[in-house]
Parts: structure tokens; sequence; C-alpha cells
């Protein structure tokens, strides 16, 4: 399939322009060069915030039907060029072409169309009737009142590299649709289909400085973004470290802020649950975008009577998925991001061994000749602070840890930092849902590895701060505005 020509320039104001030096994209697949990505620096960050700035009066005065109609207008656009955008999310991100084409285009056009319909809705609350007495404020009366959603102004959506365009869109999406203009800072290993996303965008019909999109290959253009005063509210999705470093430089100028960081799932096995079910969630480490994804079940937590067949089952199954090139049909595993991400899993893999864990599957670099491939590998019988047990892999990695009683179950599981996304398998459908009130995360799934596109998404602890999805994310872009009256 052939490649879209990828965008080489940024969009600011509604204007494409060359940065002063450019940095390659490789292929984690091929470790071929995709292209040139504009190396973005401070000056573009100020041009970027300025055109967002002064966009923002107007933009945030139009109708909701007339930012519904762009979104809808984009959708289309994305819609018509799937096939070509399904192939450079491939090149650049090394996901298998489903993922890329199914799970990132696809997605994208479903979020769009999803705010699209938000853009619609309204989220204001009546305030009853309240009878005040005199006071020295002013005579009594009968005050009225609305609370009403007020886009925040200049959003910095910084996205991240596992969920390049569809994680753009499901920040751009609600905020554009509430009223919202926006600089986009994509990942760095991966911003060519964000840049694309920037210009349909714009050939949508989102006036200049609305949407504005910076690709740098260093942390210098994401610091100064979120340094700038006149950014009013900053998302971002990565890791803890780097949400944390945003949390302090946003606190001084007190931004709002939107952090989905950091996971370490953990899949609580209860003695009743069903193997092959509970085998086919947990497997969704190694098989949905060779681990890297925050949500992930990476923990399993496992009744002692059930353990060793469920590590062995587990084994069984890494062991069957093929590792390689990910344009190959019977491809299930494809390549991490970049050697430095094959290097982190397997130093934490390798501390497994080290602490006394048991390799059950995997732990070895697959032989391929080219590409940044990590096997599927299943450590089996460690304990809850080993540090493989308690650090965020970002890899195709499943830890297996045995356990007694309920109590002990619930206390490995939230005995990590995070607290993002876990898992309850069990046939008592009921008792894995009491169950979920004693786990502290932000999303508990029960007997599968699926999400609910319209229920809130964010993290307790370390995880994060704040919720979007569905509706709640037209909450998350807003301000309160209280108007009363006599």
């Amino acid at each position: 399939m052939t490649v879209v020509e990828a965008p080489s320039r940024v969009l600011v104001g509604g204007e494409r322009y060359a940065t002063a030096g450019t940095y390659p994209i490789v292929n984690p697949a091929t470790e071929d060069v995709v292209a040139e990505a504009p190396d973005a620096g401070p000056a573009d960050v100020a041009a970027a915030v300025e055109a967002a700035k002064a966009a923002f009066p107007a933009w945030s005065q139009t109708s909701r039907e007339e930012r519904s109609r762009l979104l809808h207008r984009a959708a289309d656009i994305v819609e018509s060029r799937a096939d070509e955008l399904g192939a450079l999310i491939q090149a650049e991100t090394g996901a298998l072409m489903h993922v890329a084409r199914w799970f990132q285009v696809t997605g994208t056009v479903g979020r769009l169309r999803r705010y699209a319909r938000g853009a619609l809705e309204v989220r204001d609350v009546p305030l009853a009737p309240h009878a005040m007495p005199s006071t020295v404020l002013g005579p009594g009366a009968l005050l009225g009142g609305n609370v009403l959603r007020r886009p925040v102004g200049v959003v910095a959506c910084v996205t991240p590299y596992n969920w390049p365009m569809g994680g753009m869109a499901g920040k751009v999406g609600p905020a554009l649709a509430t009223g919202n203009t926006v600089v986009v800072k994509p990942a760095p290993q991966d911003p060519l289909a964000c840049l694309a996303l920037g210009e349909i965008l714009v050939e949508a019909g989102f006036p200049p400085g609305v949407v504005n999109v910076l690709t740098s290959a260093g942390p210098e253009t994401g610091a100064a973004l979120v340094d700038s005063p006149d950014v009013d509210m900053v998302s971002f999705t990565g890791s803890t470290a780097v949400g944390m470093k945003i949390a302090e430089a946003g606190g001084r100028t007190l931004k709002r802020l939107f952090l989905e960081l950091g996971g370490k799932g953990a899949a609580i096995v209860l003695p009743d649950a069903d193997i092959p079910t509970a085998v086919t969630g947990i497997s969704a480490t190694w098989t949905f975008q060779s681990g890297q994804g925050c949500i992930l079940p990476t923990r399993a937590v496992v009744h002692r009577s059930i353990y060793d067949a469920l590590v062995e089952a587990l084994a069984e199954r890494a062991n069957s998925l093929k590792v390689g090139d990910p344009l190959d049909a019977d491809t299930v595993v494809g390549p991490v991001i970049s050697a430095a991400q094959r290097e982190r899993i397997e130093s934490l893999t390798q501390s497994a061994r080290d602490e006394g864990a048991r390799i059950a599957a995997g732990g070895t670099r697959p032989g391929l000749p080219r590409g940044f491939y990590a096997a599927p590998t299943l450590v089996a019988d460690a304990h809850p602070g080993m540090t493989i047990a308690q650090r965020e892999v970002f890899g195709p990695v499943v830890t297996a840890i045995p356990y007694d009683t309920v109590e002990e179950a619930v206390e490995i599981t939230n005995g990590t930092e995070y607290g993002l996304h876990n898992y309850v398998f069990g046939k008592d459908v009921g008792k894995a849902y009491d169950l979920a009130a004693q786990l502290r995360s932000g999303y508990v799934s029960l007997n599968n590895s699926l999400q609910h596109p319209e229920a809130p998404f964010g993290g307790f602890k370390r995880s994060g701060l704040g919720r979007d999805g569905g509706s709640f994310a037209l909450d998350a872009y807003t301000e309160m505005q209280s108007v009363v009256w006599t």
C-alpha cells in the first residue's frame, strides 16, 4: 500500500510553514526513515499560542450548530482518506494494519462525530428560585439563576505516541465542540498523522488560529507551551513522570489540567473465574499495540487454587502468538515504538529474573533482523514488591502474582502508585461488582477488556487528574459560570 505523503510543515494560524530544522521519524518495524518532521522551537510556540488566543473570542461565540457542522465535515474528510491515513499511521507507529486502519482512523472518525453531536448538547443547569431577605447588600428578592458552561480558552493538547491521531481527536473534539481554541503538541515519535489531522481540520473550515499543530524532537517545545501564561488549560496523556512536571509548571499560572497518566492494571482472577475468559482478557497486554497501553491488564492477580492452571494457559497463549512484520496478515504482535522502549522492557524483565521471579514465556528478544521487537512475556511467581510488579512496563509483559484471600487480592491490586484501570474475572458477577468498590482505580472492567465509550475515563492516585470520555469530556473543557437575576 502506498503511504500518503507525510506533512512536513507545522500549522499556525491557519498557515503551514517550515521550521528551522527537522528530525527523522523512524518506522519501528523496519528502522527505515518514514519522513522528516518539523522541529518547532519556543518562537513557534509563541506564534501558535498567540494565534489561538487571537482566534478565541470569535470562535467561542460561534453557534453550536456551526461547531457541530465543522466537526462532521472533518470526520467526512478523514473517512474519505482512511486508507492513506491508515498507511501513514502504520508506517510511523509500527502498528498492525488493522489496528492503524480500524482502531486509529475509524476511532478518529467516531470521536469527531461524537463531539459533533456533543457540540449540540446543553450542559447548563437551572437553579431553583430562592427567596433572599433584605441584607446590607440590598433589598430582599426572589432570585433565579443558571449555571452555564463556558469554554476555558486556549487549550494545549499533548498527545501520546501509542494513540496519536485518535488521541488527538479525543482531545480536540470536545475542546472545539465547547468553543475552545487549541495548540496540539503530538508525541515526538509519531507526529505525522496528527499534522495531517490538523490540516484536515483547516480544510474542513475551522477558522485560522482555532487549530494549531506543532511537532518537535525534544521536550523544550512542550515545556514552552505549558509555561505560556496565555495557555489556559493543558490536556496531557502520557507518563506519570512527565505529568507531574506539567502539574508543577501549570500550577505556577493556575492552569486547568487534565492529566491521563500511567497505569499498572491488575486483573483479579477469582476462584470461580472462567479460565479461557480470563486468559483472553489478560492477553490483551500482548495482542493490543504490543502492550503499549496504560489501561492494559499487566498484572494477573490469581487465586492460588487456579494459579498453576491459569499460568499454564497464559504461557501457552503467549508462546502461540506470532511476532513479526505488522503488514503480514497472521502477525499478532508487532514492534514497540523505539529501541529505547525495547531496552526498557528488557531491563525490567531482567530485574524480574534478578529478584527471583520465573520467566514462564518469552523474556528473550525475537530473532528478527530489523525492527524494535519484544516477545510476549509472562513473569510468574512474582511477589507484589518486585520492580516488575510496581513499575509501568508499557510493553508485552504480564506479571502473575498468586493470592489466598480476597483481602490480599485487593491489597495487591491497590498496592502501586497507579489507579487507572483494573479488572475482575469471576462467574459471580454480583460478587465481582461489589469487589470493584474496594479498588482504587478510575475504571473497573468485569469479565472483559472493553471500554464503554460514554463512561468517564481517568485515574486515581498518580494515574492522573480529571475525567474525559462521552459527555464528561464536555465538562472537562469548560468552566462553570453562574448567572443570577431577580
